[in-house]
């Protein structure tokens, strides 16, 4: 773990004014989400994280999925717009490296049951 959790960014605001940006990430933790779920109201988007696993408590004698959320986001839309964006920059670079990803675990890259990316 770092010992530095104060960063010092130059940032510049849409009036062209250099602001310095103070990052304190003393109070931060990480989590690791392998799903999500958003909920909306007028004013606010709310996403919760967590981990999507097998119930290891059934009620019944199926099988039960269980998403144990972990974290809650609330953000603007204007800060998920901003997000969506960055987001979808970071995706596209990824995909121009390394290739598509598939939008479900196991599936082949490309998104075709073979795995051939020139299937239609």
């Amino acid at each position: 773990m770092s010992e530095d959790t104060t960063t010092t960014m130059n940032t510049t605001t849409a009036d062209a004014q250099n602001v310095q940006l103070m990052l304190d990430e003393r109070d931060m933790k990480s989590t690791f989400a392998n799903a999500y779920r958003i909920h909306t109201t007028a004013e606010e988007v709310v996403i919760d994280f967590g981990f999507n696993m097998l119930n290891p408590n059934p009620q019944t004698g199926q099988q039960q999925m269980l998403f144990k959320v972990s974290e809650r986001m609330i953000m603007t839309y204007s800060t998920v717009k901003r997000l969506t964006g960055s987001l979808t920059q970071l995706i596209r670079r990824y995909e121009q490296q390394f290739g598509e990803i598939p939008m479900q675990p196991g599936q082949p890259s490309g998104g075709t049951p073979s795995g051939n990316r020139n299937a239609r």
